[in-house]
């Protein structure tokens, strides 16, 4: 039934912690979720500096944010500047090269307040690696929602239970969002020999869940074998992400860089140390510099992206 048991790699980022799921030195992806990391949860001080992410580039995927809690200014240089909220959803397409930047608003950080949420990303197919860039806001009614006897369930993306979310996904996947109080049972969408998606996985962000036989907390990821078709019981009230899709086949991943060619990779390490990405018209006056170490299968959590 349990393919992998994956536990976050928390990192504290100077008073804000990341957990790293994906990818794993035994898990790259699942489906084409190639990145997945937990932002928090966190409290920020009145006059913290809370999140702020210089701009940064990225080519081949798509990012999704989404958070339980908080609030994160995006901007890029295709001249998005878009605040997200909880139950929203930003979904910015890289393709052929995006720079953005993710910050708290100067008049949050001034009265501070919690922050929790998680950040996807996505590998695009083939075909799309070299897309235009892009970005999409989709606002919390924009989600297909259920709520039934302790369960309140999102479609944060893709398709699952019948319903598509408003983001337009590049190939199949899904990713919902549970909310599960005490003793509540559930089940993920089919998995491979139901006619579902070929991969699936569930992502305890705060809680403790029970699979089988076995229980699981907080920071830990399930792999399902793909014909596995489990009940899922909810030991204490519980946040859990669902997630899956057909894989995209495999990729390099370097930094910020996410492509099915290395020689793709290099040449965007190139463009970004000698400026050729534009930053963002209203954050351009600081940016990440390109990293001075040598290409890794994982690199280091960095702060939210």
């Amino acid at each position: 039934m349990i393919e992998m048991v994956i536990q976050a790699r928390r990192k504290d980022l100077g008073g804000f912690e990341v957990g790293r799921i994906l990818p794993f030195h035994a898990r790259r992806m699942v489906g084409p979720f190639i990145f997945l990391d937990q932002m928090g949860p966190a409290e920020f001080a009145p006059g913290s500096e809370a999140i702020n992410v210089r701009p940064h580039p990225h080519i081949g995927l798509s990012t999704l944010t989404y958070l339980f809690e908080g609030e994160i200014l995006h901007r890029d240089n295709t001249g998005a500047s878009q605040a997200i909220r909880p139950g929203e959803v930003n979904w910015m397409t890289a393709g052929k090269g995006i720079v953005h930047s993710e910050r708290t608003d100067p008049l949050k950080r001034s009265t501070g307040g919690p922050m929790h949420g998680m950040q996807a990303w996505i590998a695009l197919p083939d075909h799309l690696e070299e897309t235009d860039p892009a970005f999409h806001h989709h606002g919390e009614g924009d989600q297909p929602t259920y709520e039934n006897q302790g369960l309140f369930a999102r479609l944060v993306a893709g398709e699952a239970y019948g319903a598509r979310a408003a983001v337009p996904t590049p190939s199949p996947l899904f990713y919902v969002h549970w909310e599960m109080q005490t003793d509540v049972r559930t089940a993920p969408p089919p998995g491979k020999g139901a006619g579902g998606m070929s991969e699936r996985a569930l992502y305890v962000a705060k809680g403790q869940i029970e699979v089988g036989d076995r229980t699981f907390g907080e920071g830990q990821m399930i792999v399902l074998e793909p014909q596995a078709e489990p009940t899922v019981r909810a030991l204490v009230p519980s946040t859990v992400m669902v997630l899956g899709g057909e894989p995209v086949g495999p990729r390099h991943i370097w930094w910020n860089f996410v492509h099915s060619k290395q020689e793709r990779i290099d040449q965007a390490k190139a463009d970004w140390k000698a400026g050729r990405m534009a930053l963002p018209h209203e954050d351009d006056l600081e940016f990440i510099p390109l990293p001075d170490v040598p290409s890794t299968p994982e690199p280091a959590p960095e702060p939210p992206v």
